[in-house]
Order: C-alpha cells, then structure tokens, then sequence
C-alpha cells in the first residue's frame, strides 16, 4: 500500500520544453507523470555527506530532477576516496568535495537547485540546517552523526532515509515516519567504541555503495510521490558476497526515548560523548570525551628513538593482508582481534611501540594493554601509512 505523498507539488511549479524533454522517460510513466515530476522539481533533500553513498545518491537525484538538493560536507577530495566515490575525479585531489561535487552535478543537471554546508554537522547546527528540506539522506559513516541525524529528523518531524556499508554488507531503512520506527528503536545503545572499525579500517568494496545509495535515491523518490511499498518499519540487508537482498521487520519501541509518545530526550545531545568516537577527523587517541588520553608519538621520534638504540618492541596490530602490503622490519605481529590472547608474548620490561594502519586500532590497542598493566605502550599516531610517507618512501601508502 502506497504512502500518502510527503510533498505537495505548489501549484507554480511548471516544466519547460527542455524540462519535458529531459524527463520525459519518467513522463510517460503513469506512476510518476507531469504532476509527479512536478512533485520531484517541488521537492528538496538533504544529503549527509558527498562521499560513497552520496555520490551515487547524489547524481541520480540530479538526474531525477529533484528541485531542491542540500550538501553538507566539509572534506577535501582524498586519493582514496577515488576507489568508490565516483562523484569525484583524479582532477578534484585536494579539492573541496562541496566543490566537486557541485560542478559534477551541475552539469548533469543545470534545473537544479544546489545548497552547499561547507561544515560538519553538529548539535549545533544541525536543526537550523536540517528544518527547510522534506527529507533527509544519511551517508555519514560514524555512529555519532547518526544518532544525531536521526535525533534531528524526529525532533523536527522530518523523514530520514538512512544507509550504511561496511565490507561487502549494506542496509537500507526509511526512519522517522509518524507510522513506523526512528534509528534508536533499532539500535538504542551505540556498539562500545573500537568494536566496529570505521570503512577507513576495515575496507569496503568500491561498487558497495553504488548499490546502496541508488537504493537510498529511489527510496526518497518513492516517498516524494506517494507510491510504492517504502521501507517504513523495515531494514533491508545486502549481501554483495552470496548476492542476497533480505529484508527485517523493525518496530517502534513504545519505550524510545526520542519517537515514541512521551520522549524523554527533547533536544539534541553531545553525541561524540554518547558514542564514545568522534564524529569528525581528530588525532587517534583523543575521542572527544572525558577519558584520559593515551600516551602516543609520532613516526618520527619513532625512527629517533630505535636509531638511538633504546630498548623497545614494534607491535603491529593489522589484518594479515595489511601485513602483505607493507611492513616495519623487524616488528612483532599480532592481529587486534589475537593481542589479548597473546599477553603472555609481549615484553613487560620494554617499551611497546603499537602500530596500525593509521593509528585508530593501535590506539584502541594501547587502551586495552593499559587495563592489562602495561604501562609501557605507546601508539603510533599515524601508523604505518606515516611510516610510509615521512620515513620509508619505499613502502606503499594505502
């Protein structure tokens, strides 16, 4: 059964010859028509992030003639990024992602009306931007701009189309409608902080979020067009491995301290303190709360320190296929998920230099061996990719 449209067309919204034209593979449909296209030119959404899922999400609601798109983005255009944010071109390195992802859509369609947030969303900030668009796309890739997303979209009876990948896994949901459930119904409590490695840590398939952020666009179609069976109280799984779509009956929690009839949270909260993570780009052991900071150096004063022939041990705490790609000679070798099944091989009189990738599990590491009593571990901020790129340029970044 077909949702009642969540935007009405206003009466002077009319279509051009080129307009007609352009459109005119959805103007043939009878589901979507001239009043339905009309709905789409009425329509504004907003976008959370230019990255993998906003890409894709992006561009086909450019294409589809959505009038109104909001971006908000405050990052630059990183060489990696290129693997899966097709927004974006080997050109735009460097470059503002706003900007990029402006001149990309602008130019596959000039009907359309683009807002740029050069900013990261925040409790402060967030109500004011999130107030003037129909629906809400969430491509954000951290637990704390989700819940505050979500928080947001309730608070202000907004719909929020939400999306997330990780490896070769993905989800789709619709949340926020008076008929069905709000993120926190579905997941109430955040994982504990280092549970669940960011896509920057564990890795995504590239073509992931082509799939799922197209998924997320045509959900936001649906639902500014009133058809269709949207993925109200439903969360939709993929599985890009064994190539299986399943779907999961989610409910609204009468109890949810944020949608249900009497809330009992009523405005927006300190989200990086609720998640225990940053929301935004910080070193790897500063995580915006009040917990004490891990002791860390950079790959620098590493280099110095082993050249100066102090006693220590390199503990690299990456995947096995990380190990392949680049390595410090000489490091000991143990896997995040084996090191605390493996104290008992860790020197207690020495300094433990932890490593990763970047800094983000060797600092989660270093919590973890504290608590054993070792108070002898450092991280490495930065890891191995610092390693790479300020020390031994003959090893790959990656």
């Amino acid at each position: 059964m077909a949702l009642p449209t969540t935007v009405i067309a206003p009466s002077e919204v009319r279509l051009s010859h080129e307009e007609v034209l352009r459109y005119s593979r959805h103007l043939i449909m009878p589901e979507v028509g001239i009043e339905g296209q009309k709905k789409l030119k009425a329509a504004s959404i907003l976008l959370i992030g230019t990255g993998g899922l906003g890409s894709p999400t992006s561009m086909y609601l450019s294409a589809a003639g959505i009038g109104t798109i909001g971006l908000v983005d405050y990052d630059v255009v990183d060489f990696t990024n290129l693997q899966r944010q097709i927004i974006h071109g080997t050109k735009d390195i460097g470059r503002s992602k706003l900007e990029s992802a402006e001149e990309t859509l602008a130019d596959l369609n000039p009907f359309v009306k683009l807002v740029k947030y050069n900013v990261p969303l925040t409790s402060e900030n967030a109500l004011d931007i999130l107030k003037d668009y129909d629906i809400v796309i969430d491509g954000t890739d951290n637990f704390p701009t989700r819940y505050l997303v979500n928080d947001a979209c309730v608070m202000l009876g907004k719909l929020n189309v939400y999306g997330s990948i990780f490896r070769f896994e993905g989800q789709v949901s619709v949340f926020g409608h008076e008929e069905g459930p709000c993120y926190r119904c579905l997941f109430p409590e955040p994982p504990p902080p280092g549970l669940v490695p960011s896509c920057a840590e564990g890795g995504v398939l590239g073509i992931l979020p082509g799939t799922i952020g197209t998924l997320q666009a045509t959900e936001a179609i649906k639902l500014i067009l009133g058809i269709g069976q949207p993925l109200v109280g439903r969360l939709l799984l993929y599985d890009a491995l064994a190539m299986t779509f399943d779907t999961m009956k989610i409910r609204k929690n009468p109890k949810c301290p944020v949608c249900s009839e009497h809330p009992t949270l009523t405005e927006l909260i300190d989200y990086e303190q609720f998640c225990g993570v940053p929301a935004h780009d910080r070193s790897s052991f500063d995580n915006g709360t009040d917990v004490k900071p891990i002791p860390a150096v950079g790959v620098k004063a590493l280099k110095e320190r082993v050249a100066g022939g102090e006693k220590l041990t390199i503990l690299d705490v990456r995947e096995p296929h990380e190990w392949a790609i680049s390595k410090i000679e000489g490091s000991v070798f143990i896997p995040k998920g084996e090191v605390m099944n493996h104290l008992n091989e860790l020197p207690r009189d020495e300094t433990l230099m932890v490593l990763c990738r970047t800094g983000v599990r060797s600092g989660d590491v270093v919590r973890w061996l504290q608590d054993a009593g070792f108070t002898n571990a450092i991280n490495v901020s930065g890891g191995i990719n610092a390693w790479a790129k300020q020390i031994d340029q003959s090893l790959p970044v990656y």
